[in-house]
């Protein structure tokens, strides 16, 4: 491999300062000075973040020779000019103490990044291959550290990585080095193969996990996958970058990897031969991101080709990259083996509780919920829930609906798994963006005109989807439970002891006498209250019952007359115990044997 023109050496300095080194040279800058910058959002999560916000220091050299640096905005450098024939260096400090999948993360324990918080975008030069130099820490870490990344090593060049090592990486160009987040750290590795190619799952941090476990159900839900879209897998080798921390909860999905957040709980342990809540929540995140490799990494929107990723990307589309691949996540739980049709059914009907529970969902399409996820989704409040609906579940239930009705009207000669096949035939294959149209047309040509008008009434609407009456067809029960227990429609705040309200339904009781998002109740009746107090209160009331309730608003006390009414009578999913041929077939079809 010849020298790149565009190179990068990152290396942890401090690591309880928390702070990367990077240094970035350009081999041939521009000739009347060099612009230089780092992306403001990362792709696939979609609000602005600022990276550049996290560089603490920045200084531009030549041929050891100071360089003037300008800053243009507030992510945009511009070098100075140089010699001919001499390289531009720029040298920068990251603060890196988010701990999450979106950006940069670094003390003692681990080192974790991704390469949009880290590699400047030299202009002009994006398209150039890249030299990333990984180094050690120059500070005493706990146990002995190693690289995990998908980042292909830099064969045949002196300095070279070897498998898991520091040393030279590489990318095609500078797309691909932010798309290949990596791991820095004493970490676990597991492996286990599907569809022929490696796959490893990498944990960090304290763990009692059963990974013999683990690796079985990921490779029944990877295969799945892969048999779904059809072999060979997109990509030669895929990675579970996976934080263990005592609460967490989160995935980015990358063209060969994941970046996975979990809370060391929701892991299998050994001699644990159930799927727990928590388990099964952290396989459908591992199986969510790895659909990802095909729904939005590579059929992706047309808004997304090339990603722009200097201000916000529009698109109404995020309820079919979102939703359906919500939908597939935990149904590829099912249909692997890996979870029992009961179980599943469970799960989904917490999403469909979950859409119904908001308001919003009668007032924001899963369209407009799409291209408000810059301002909206992603920038919540406390009136979220009376004024938007999630894209990702109610994305989900389009989705679900979709599946079923291609299934009834073709007696399960046609489902959903063809409108994916035919979109990653059509777009994932050949890397031609999803037009805003997209979906609709290639449902419309595999389930008819009077399908896709559906769809389309279903995406840009706000109605309610009759989703009882699809799923009896499968056998399958849906009912809502008579609800008789007093509430005042409310969610409190995540935090211990008060009972803080996060947010106040439309509607609701509470709503009616007046209470407000962050108001902190102190006594029902006269009686003190706390978070975890408040439900057992409730319980012992009547509906239609007047009580007083005292709170707080900023350090105001004051009082409230609530008549309570009964709270959310949640929905059920259940199997008929005695379907009939027709629903029995659909059902295999649907959920599998």
């Amino acid at each position: 491999m010849n020298a790149a023109p565009v190179s990068y050496s990152v290396e942890p300095v401090d690591l309880a300062g928390h702070l990367f080194l990077v240094t970035c040279t350009i081999a041939h800058p521009q000739a009347d000075g060099q612009c230089v910058s780092l992306p403001a959002w990362i792709p696939g999560s979609y609000m602005i973040r600022d990276f550049a916000r996290h560089i603490v220091t920045i200084e531009a050299a030549a041929g050891g020779q100071p360089v003037a640096l300008h800053k243009c905005d507030k992510a945009r450098w511009r070098a100075g000019p140089v010699p001919d024939g001499v390289a531009l260096e720029l040298r920068y400090t990251v603060y890196a103490w988010d701990l999450s999948v979106r950006s940069a993360h670094l003390d003692q324990t681990h080192g974790f990044f991704n390469g949009t918080s880290l590699f400047l975008a030299v202009d002009g030069q994006e398209d150039q291959p890249c030299v990333v130099d990984l180094r050690p820490p120059a500070g005493k870490t706990i146990g002995q550290w190693r690289v995990a990344t998908t980042l292909p090593e830099a064969v045949g060049v002196e300095g070279a990585a070897e498998r898991y090592g520091f040393g030279l990486y590489r990318a095609e160009n500078y797309d691909a080095l932010i798309d290949h987040p990596v791991e820095m750290s004493d970490f676990t590795l597991a492996t286990f193969t599907a569809g022929g190619i490696p796959h490893e799952v990498i944990l960090t941090g304290r763990h009692e996990c059963d990974t013999a476990r683990l690796c079985a159900d990921l490779e029944r839900i990877c295969q799945w996958q892969i048999d779904l879209f059809g072999a060979p897998p997109p990509m030669d080798r895929y990675l579970f970058l996976t934080m263990v921390v005592g609460e967490g909860y989160g995935g980015l999905e990358h063209r060969a990897s994941t970046a996975l957040l979990t809370a060391r709980d929701d892991l299998p342990h050994r001699g644990m031969t159930e799927i727990t809540s928590g388990y099964q929540r952290f396989l459908g995140l591992c199986s969510h991101e790895y659909f990802h490799s095909w729904n939005v990494k590579r059929i992706k929107p047309a808004a997304f080709v090339p990603y722009q990723l200097g201000a916000e990307s529009y698109t109404r589309l995020l309820w079919a990259f979102e939703g359906i691949t919500s939908y597939y996540d935990d149904l590829a739980l099912v249909r692997s083996g890996v979870l029992a049709p009961a179980a599943y059914l469970t799960q989904l009907a917490e999403t469909l509780n979950r859409v119904l529970k908001g308001s919003g969902r009668l007032k924001q399409s899963v369209a407009e919920s799409s291209f408000d996820a810059w301002t909206k989704f992603y920038r919540q409040d406390e009136n979220a829930a009376n004024a938007i609906v999630s894209y990702y579940t109610k994305g989900a239930l389009i989705a679900l609906a979709l599946d079923l009705q291609l299934r009834i009207d073709s007696d399960g000669t046609r489902s959903l798994d063809d409108v994916m096949r035919a979109l990653w035939q059509r777009h994932g294959q050949t890397g031609v963006g999803v037009p805003e149209d997209g979906v609709f047309e290639v449902v419309g040509e595999i389930g008819g005109d009077t399908l896709e008008r559906w769809l389309r009434s279903a995406v840009e609407g706000a109605d309610d989807l009759p989703l009882a009456h699809w799923l009896k067809k499968f056998g399958v029960t849906l009912e809502a439970a008579n609800a008789t227990t007093p509430a005042l429609g409310v969610r409190l705040a995540s935090t211990r002891g008060e009972a803080v309200l996060a947010a106040v339904h439309d509607g609701s009781p509470a709503r009616a006498a007046g209470l407000s998002a962050g108001d902190t109740l102190v006594a029902l009746d006269g009686l003190r209250v706390t978070a975890d107090s408040l439900e057992a209160r409730l319980a012992r009331c009547a509906v239609g019952d007047v009580r007083i309730i005292h709170a707080f608003r900023r350090d105001e006390l004051m009082s409230f007359a609530v008549t309570l009414a009964a709270g959310d009578a949640p929905t059920t999913l259940s199997l008929n115990d005695k379907p009939s041929a027709v629903m029995r077939r659909l059902r295999t079809g649907w959920l599998g044997s």
